[in-house]
């Protein structure tokens, strides 16, 4: 049985770029530690970090970001949407990091359904994801959630390339969670 955590999500402000850079960068060097050089991991910064979010909330085509905050009204993770030029999937949830000490109890979840609430009363009735393809606990995620395997591109990081899959919902209906 998944225990599901209390969680408060709600949209975020430019106050929250702070915690979501510490999510973004520490969620980086849990997640793909071994998937990605070293070196790269180390030059993460906190402060780049907050310039590309601030930068992805005021330039990307109708972007937004859901932050969950624990009990303790600590950020855990964010997932950010925007839309996507993507003849197929109107919608793209851009990114979806967790705290490691956050993760396997819901939160993620509960975040895809936000980000699914707010593309729903956008008229988007479709989305993608891109994953790395070596990150075996995002893909089993996604895939749990009903995601099909849609593309396959390859990106670049500190030199090395890395195989990403996207992976798709034609009717992200599926992805609400109505108790929320």
């Amino acid at each position: 049985m998944l225990e599901v955590i209390s969680l408060k999500i709600r949209e975020a402000n430019k106050e929250d770029i702070k915690d979501i850079a510490s999510v973004y960068v520490d969620g980086w060097k849990t997640t793909y530690q071994g998937l990605v050089p070293d070196d790269y991991l180390e030059k993460l910064s906190y402060e780049e970090a907050e310039q590309k979010w601030i930068h992805f909330l005021h330039n990307e085509n109708e972007a937004f970001i859901y932050i969950a905050i624990n009990d303790a009204e600590k950020v855990i993770g964010f997932a950010a949407g925007k839309n996507n030029d993507d003849e197929n999937f109107a919608g793209e949830l851009y990114s979806l990091y967790l705290l490691k000490e956050s993760r396997g109890l819901g939160a993620g979840r509960q975040l895809v359904s936000a980000i699914t609430k707010q593309f729903k009363e956008k008229g988007i009735e479709s989305m993608m994801v891109w994953v790395m393809e070596q990150n075996k606990s995002g893909l089993g995620f996604y895939e749990r959630m009903g995601g099909k395997e849609y593309l396959r591109r390859k990106s670049e990081f500190g030199g090395m390339l890395v195989d990403d899959v996207a992976y798709g919902w034609a009717n992200i209906s599926v992805l609400i969670n109505e108790d929320e």
